[in-house]
């Protein structure tokens, strides 16, 4: 099977942990374990991921360093932890790779998105990034940097910056060719670098963070794979989840998820995207989506885990 893998942040860094290179790149070496177990069973995958507390430290050595160095965009630093992460995936998968007899090559592709400059996301920042500010310095950010700035959960201001939808990859052809030579492709990490094309076709780099799991869709379409697999912190799809009726869901229609996220079952910053983003699958004529952790993968695809959701 053509297998699209969408790994969660905590394949990388896991919560509570600093975020040494020590930790994440053990993490990365569980994380390459369970993959290899895949591609021993014939699966051919590519594999996308989230880069949200990498990004985070990027921006904040760019404050802590403004004084001597000049602050990088946003789009930079998201270029940054794609090489990064991308780095410790190889170099995690080809370890394992050879420990288990398989000669495959794995390659990162720093790859841009495009979005459109017409967005309505760009009137209506909504995405939290980088570190917390006190309320005094709010103004003084706003006026110098012209940030929009929020509270967030009452533990600080932080800046917002827009979270556009994807509409291409751009470097979508060589993925596919990648990924069609039998080579073990990493693109489109945290969602993508966020580019847009002006009037003379000119395409330039923008301060907004993409949602990894609407990219991974559109990523999963282009490479033409039978299922996409998203990798999170929880064995599987919950109705009611965090309440006294809480239960796992094993199987989902795109109609149910439809529906379910009308219902509010679903909210934005937890499942909402991937549910959103299975649906997009799904409707552009994949097999099927799997929603699962990372240690149940290998029995999600055989079908005895996960919640499994079908046209």
């Amino acid at each position: 099977m053509k297998v699209l893998i969408a790994l969660g942040g905590n394949a990388i860094l896991k919560r509570g942990e600093k975020g040494t290179a020590e930790e994440q790149m053990t993490n990365v070496r569980a994380t390459a374990r369970h993959l290899v177990k895949l591609l021993e069973e014939g699966d051919r995958l590519a594999i996308t991921h989230g880069n949200g507390p990498q990004v985070g430290d990027i921006l904040l050595k760019n404050e802590f360093a403004k004084a001597i160095l000049p602050p990088m965009p946003l789009d930079i630093c998201g270029a940054e932890s794609q090489g990064m992460i991308g780095y410790m995936l190889q170099q995690g998968l080809q370890d394992e790779l050879y420990a288990a007899g398989l000669d495959l090559p794995v390659v990162t592709v720093v790859t841009r998105v495009l979005i459109d400059q017409s967005d309505p996301a760009f009137a209506n920042p909504t995405k939290p990034i980088g570190p917390f500010y006190t309320y005094a310095e709010v103004p003084r950010l706003q006026q110098e940097r012209g940030w929009k700035m929020v509270d967030d959960s009452g533990r600080g201001f932080r800046r917002v910056v827009p979270s556009p939808s994807p509409v291409e990859i751009l470097e979508g052809k060589t993925v596919a060719e990648l990924f069609e030579s039998g080579t073990l492709v990493i693109a489109a990490g945290g969602g993508g670098i966020p580019v847009v094309r002006d009037n003379e076709g000119v395409v330039k780099g923008v301060e907004a963070v993409l949602d990894k799991d609407r990219t991974a869709a559109l990523l999963a379409e282009v490479l033409g794979v039978e299922i996409l697999l998203i990798l999170t912190d929880v064995p599987q799809v919950y109705l009611d989840y965090n309440k006294p009726g809480q239960h796992a869901i094993e199987e989902l229609t795109v109609q149910e998820c439809k529906r379910l996220l009308e219902q509010g079952q679903f909210p934005a910053g937890s499942m909402g995207p991937k549910i959103e983003s299975a649906v997009r699958f799904l409707e552009s004529g994949g097999d099927r989506v799997i929603i699962t952790s990372l240690e149940m993968a290998e029995n999600a695809l055989a079908g005895r885990a996960g919640t499994r959701i079908v046209r």
